[in-house]
């Protein structure tokens, strides 16, 4: 599914520059994804666009001017883990996202039905959500939420 989504990221400048959803399977097919990967991957988005239009309809309060403090229960934190919490926080500090947008990030992480959600799916979660959302993060930023597990160093909140 991620690499469903990565690809749909990389090709498509914005979600309504994708073909509607009978042409898209077809060329997600043509380009060699397997059908349920691509229906995943589909699902997903949808469930995406519904859950933004749902919080943004639940919570108009919430803006970037929030200052609320976010505590995780212990499904979330299971998923998520000490890793993705730090770095969801960082995204935020950074004001890369709004509460909202961490709202979206984490429902859709706990979507992803994963045992425990890697730091690399987190970050396709994140890019997939500002895509929907037809925002991009800075070049710096798009920088960090591409690199590898491997080369992240430890990141100072200021």
């Amino acid at each position: 599914m991620f690499d469903v989504l990565v690809y749909l990221y990389e090709t498509y400048y914005r979600p309504d520059a994708c073909p509607d959803s009978e042409a898209l399977v077809k060329k997600l097919s043509a380009v060699g994804f397997e059908e349920e990967e691509i229906s995943k991957a589909l699902g997903w988005l949808t469930d995406l666009a519904e859950t933004t239009n749902e919080f943004s309809m639940l919570h108009p309060q919430q803006t970037s001017f929030s200052a609320g403090f976010r505590i995780y229960v212990e499904r979330e934190f299971d998923v998520l883990g000490t890793a993705a919490i730090g770095f969801i926080q960082f995204l935020e500090s950074a004001k890369v996202i709004n509460p909202l947008q961490r709202e979206i990030v984490v429902e859709r992480a706990l979507a992803a039905s994963e045992s425990q959600i890697s730091l690399d799916k987190l970050k396709v979660i994140v890019l997939m959500v500002l895509w929907s959302q037809g925002k991009e993060p800075d070049g710096l930023m798009f920088d960090e939420l591409f690199l590898d597990d491997d080369e992240v160093q430890t990141r100072q909140l200021h």
